[in-house]
């Protein structure tokens, strides 16, 4: 089936000397990975291979068989041209590891349409903006809500928070943060990336609160990866 839709690029990976396999979560169809042939060493083809750089926005006419196997892009196009995320030495790390947050945690081959204007507008901001230090934080957790496991702030004033259960909790279990993870979670509860500079966190904090992320995906999500990518976006925050 020829398929018109929206999509965003996850990964894009060499096969064989000149093919190159992406993969792209679409706004019509969610994960979807494509073969595109020759493109690595053609120069009059439409495909370009700087259009499938990761988080970049595409308009895409696709042919999905939906048989499990790679489909194919007949065109594509930029609709969203970024300014600074593939040029900035720190949005480009972040993306990066983002991107590979994306390819372990989003798995469905189906639509789903929130999480894809989550992920647009995300990308936009980061784009644009220039306080970004604490962006994949938000990010993780907000994914969350599209995962089925953003935590239930029903009981937000308790001291302690489960991983295991997504809950606030008034006593320590095996599973629980308190003390900085704790404030840094509450702390980016509720707002939004237009209000991510008044959370103040130093390095430190930082790293500890992705790592606590990390163990949370890990506890929901059968199967999911640390992104190797992490240690070089540590780095540029040292």
């Amino acid at each position: 089936m020829l398929v018109n839709t929206k999509a965003i690029v996850i990964s894009a990976l060499k096969y064989g000397e000149a093919d190159l396999i992406v993969r792209c979560f679409t706004e019509e169809a969610g994960v979807k990975s494509y073969i595109l042939r020759g493109i690595l060493k053609s120069k009059k083809g439409k495909l370009r291979t700087a259009m499938f750089q990761p988080a970049t926005q595409l308009e895409l006419v696709a042919m999905h068989k939906d048989k499990g196997t790679l489909e194919s892009i007949r065109e594509a196009k930029v609709i969203q041209p970024y300014v600074s995320l593939h040029t900035d030495i720190l949005k480009s790390s972040m993306v990066l590891f983002l991107s590979e947050m994306l390819r372990n945690a989003i798995q469905e081959e189906e639509e789903n349409r929130g999480l894809y204007a989550f992920l647009e507008h995300a990308f936009l901001w980061l784009d644009l903006h220039q306080q970004t230090a604490n962006f994949h934080l938000f990010f993780l957790l907000e994914l969350t809500k599209y995962l089925g496991f953003y935590p239930d702030t029903s009981a937000i004033e308790n001291t302690h928070f489960n991983l295991e259960t997504g809950t606030f909790e008034p006593v320590e279990r095996f599973y629980s943060i308190s003390e900085e993870n704790l404030q840094t979670l509450k702390a980016l509860l509720g707002i939004n990336f237009d209000t991510l500079s008044s959370v103040k966190l130093n390095q430190k904090r930082r790293a500890d609160f992705v790592n606590m992320l990390l163990a949370y995906y890990e506890l929901h999500l059968h199967g999911f990866k640390k992104p190797k990518s992490l240690a070089v976006l540590s780095s540029l925050f040292n």
